[in-house]
């Protein structure tokens, strides 16, 4: 029977379908978070609406906010997904899209068209002087656009620096918009130029108020008081990164029965900080540190950070310390918080825990060494027996000579230091969001959901494509860690463990338990970190009020979601800075062969990522050959239609480095088969400093001009 048919015999009964997705929708907003997946939301967004938008993603997706809000709650968190046809959203942009609900207070958009802008936008970019003021030339990619800037409007910007500005409403212009200056930056190729665009196109606040300043500066020295536990004479160490500026943990174990008796201790940051005061109000604006690849912008301001809150050696420092008491397979049998004043034994880095565990020398600090081995034993035990995912990615770091530029890029060694310290700081977390949910008191949780099936599907038909399963139906950490195990002897491996964490759901802050998948426990928080973090902050307020057997009234849905989105965009900061200092360097490499492995693609063509130094690139599918290639996106390749010549996910590849813009962040490759006349320079200048056509091409004496075939194909469409 035809659905008219059926339609005609009741009109007034709704399809089927349509009736059972209401009831569905109804349903969701009737049950809370069971493990698997959050369901409704108060607040709900209609679904078709207007969003004015207001960010960017790392992977070329918008942030929006609802045009209308007029609920008291902090507007939800909304990624707008362009469809690729017409021009690009800019920021500042009012657009009409069809929602849809993620979770409560995030949403999926889909753009159906673009309306008219009436607000003004920031943008950031290089001043270039005119006769009648002067222009600016966005550094992001997402802007096409430049912008006029008035002589009056120029705040004195001298050519080649970097500025930041606003677009202005309404003002007559012939084919550009005009925009006012707001901040002069400072050069834009000066060395490490690319930290102040990151934070200046992610609007990071880095300037602390005056009175937040005086509240630090007045801050008093820790001295023992009848509420404190005097631990100075327990041995507690902090172990972190060389580079490391400000130390925040400090551990300890001893054996206890077939078991162990561990104590991490937590600078007190609240104690300093307090509810309401400039440094709190500051502290939650930015919600987080940011740490750049050469400086830090850090939460706190630095009397703070680096001074009284930071466990240094031989000094007095407020605690709030946790003693957990856990058996031979790393089970935690019970806990006590207690705020306490310690004097930190020593500050050990990674490589010399490595090294005294490596060691048969008997020096200072070898007993405790091998102590907090073998509780570390114990703690990996147990999380290996619960199945916390187990990813293994390689991690670079960037070093810079002494003018600033950057010298080299090299892995991270990944130590079982680090792994050490993770295990006593995840114990202190769990002990911590036991407590909370023991006592009813309000807290802020650390949340991960479980992989979307979206995603799932779209994970098991690249691992399909790479000869690996993974089950149909709901998944655990387990689940994917026997994909990642029997991968373990694969070169693809790298590309599969990628594949494996972009399945995964971004990890957000909720002032709800609901569980965290990734390491597969029931109750988690982060309790870890209070000098970057304001997570942190929240939680140890709420086990101080416990201590003190104290009750807080505090609602923190709103902080829950401020700080998440807050720590997105410090990710978004910290990555656009890493990608252009790694443009930067492959900049005086043009032309130079590399190899590389294809690590991900899309329409447009594929993402290369080099070995050994994590350098991601890409090769349009004009770069690939002469062959006309076919995207295949169910077997994840490129196929020639002439030669039968593939580009599969996961394979190794090798290319030549054509274009490297810094600036932009844009790092353009071509493949080694690509004969070296064909390779155009998209953007580049000849060595009289002239820019050259988009399409262009060397003659037989290295010259370039504009490619005559492409000129005529112009012609002819």
């Amino acid at each position: 029977m035809s659905e008219d048919k059926k339609k005609s015999k009741n009109p007034h009964k709704k399809p089927a379908k349509k009736a059972g997705k209401k009831s569905r929708d109804s349903s969701k907003k009737q049950k809370k978070f069971s493990g698997q997946k959050f369901i409704g939301g108060a607040d709900k967004l209609p679904e078709i609406c207007v969003l004015t938008v207001s960010g960017q993603t790392e992977d070329g997706e918008l942030l929006a906010t609802p045009l209308e809000w007029k609920s008291h709650k902090k507007p939800p968190h909304i990624s707008v997904l362009e469809s690729g046809r017409g021009r690009a959203v800019a920021v500042g942009e009012r657009i009409l899209v069809k929602l849809r609900s993620l979770r409560p207070h995030f949403y999926q958009a889909s753009v159906i068209r673009v309306l008219e802008s009436e607000l003004s936008r920031s943008v950031t970019g290089v001043f270039i002087p005119t006769l009648e003021g002067g222009i600016i030339e966005p550094i992001s990619r997402k802007m096409k656009e430049s912008f006029m800037v008035s002589a009056a409007d120029a705040a004195g910007a001298q050519h080649g620096e970097l500025v930041s500005g606003e677009t202005i409403v309404g003002m007559p212009s012939l084919g550009m918009s005009y925009a006012k200056i707001t901040e002069r930056l400072g050069r834009a190729d000066s060395p490490r130029a690319a930290s102040l665009i990151a934070a200046a196109i992610h609007s990071l606040p880095s300037v602390f108020s005056q009175e937040a300043l005086v509240e630090a500066e007045s801050a008093p020295l820790p001295v023992l008081t009848p509420d404190r536990t005097d631990l100075r004479n327990i041995p507690l160490v902090t172990i972190d990164g060389e580079d490391a500026r400000d130390f925040d943990d400090a551990v300890f174990a001893e054996a206890d029965g077939d078991g162990f008796h561990i104590i991490v201790a937590i600078a007190e940051v609240a104690f300093y900080v307090e509810e309401g005061s400039a440094l709190d109000k500051t502290a939650f604006e930015r919600g987080n540190s940011v740490y750049f690849p050469d400086r830090v912008i850090p939460m706190l301001p630095e009397r703070l950070s680096n001074g009284l809150c930071s466990l240094v050696p031989n000094e007095d420092r407020y605690c709030l310390a946790v003693h957990i008491w856990i058996d031979s397979r790393g089970e935690i049998k019970k806990y006590e918080f207690m705020r306490g004043i310690m004097r930190s034994a020593a500050r050990l880095t990674y490589e010399k825990v490595e090294e005294l565990t490596n060691s048969q020398l008997s020096t200072q600090h070898s007993a405790l060494i091998k102590i907090l081995n073998a509780a570390y034993t114990a703690l990996a035990y147990e999380r290996d027996n619960r199945g916390a995912l187990d990813l293994d990615l390689p991690e670079y770091k960037i070093h810079f000579d002494a003018a600033g530029n950057v010298a080299d890029i090299t892995p991270k060694a990944r130590l079982e230091s680090h792994r050490l310290i993770e295990c006593f700081m995840i114990a202190a977390n769990v002990a911590a969001a036991d407590f909370l949910l023991k006592h009813k008191m309000p807290g802020i949780y650390r949340v991960h959901e479980a992989p979307s099936e979206e995603k799932l599907e779209d994970l098991r038909s690249l691992l399909l494509a790479s000869d690996y399963r993974l089950q149909k139906g709901a998944v655990t950490a387990k689940h994917f860690n026997r994909v990642l195990k029997a991968s373990s002897e694969d070169p693809r491996r790298p590309m599969i463990h990628t594949a494996v964490l972009r399945a995964q759901m971004q990890a957000f802050y909720s002032a709800e338990n609901v569980g965290h998948f990734g390491l597969s426990l029931q109750k988690y928080c982060h309790f870890t970190s209070p000098i970057r973090r304001y997570s942190d902050l929240v939680v140890h307020r709420s086990i101080i009020a416990l201590l003190n057997k104290e009750k807080r009234h505090v609602k923190l849905a709103d902080t829950a979601l401020h700080i998440s989105e807050t720590e997105r965009r410090a990710m978004l900061a910290e990555r656009d800075a890493a990608d252009r200092y790694k443009v930067s360097f492959m900049a005086k490499k043009i032309g130079e062969l590399f190899a590389g492995v294809i690590s991900g693609l899309n329409e447009y063509g594929l993402f290369i990522t080099l070995n050994g130094t994590g350098v991601t690139g890409f090769i349009p599918v004009r770069n690939l050959g002469h062959d006309f290639y076919v995207f295949d996106k169910k077997h994840s390749c490129f196929k020639g239609r002439s030669s039968g010549e593939i580009f599969a996910l996961g394979e190794s590849i090798m290319v030549r480095v054509q274009e490297a813009n810094a600036m932009t962040g844009s790092l353009i490759f071509v493949t080694e088969s690509m004969p070296q006349k064909n390779i155009l320079p998209l953007h580049g200048k000849n060595k009289h400093g002239k820019k050259l056509a988009k399409h262009s091409v060397p003659d037989k004496n290295g010259k370039y001009k504009a490619d005559k075939k492409f000129s005529k194909k112009r012609k002819r469409k």
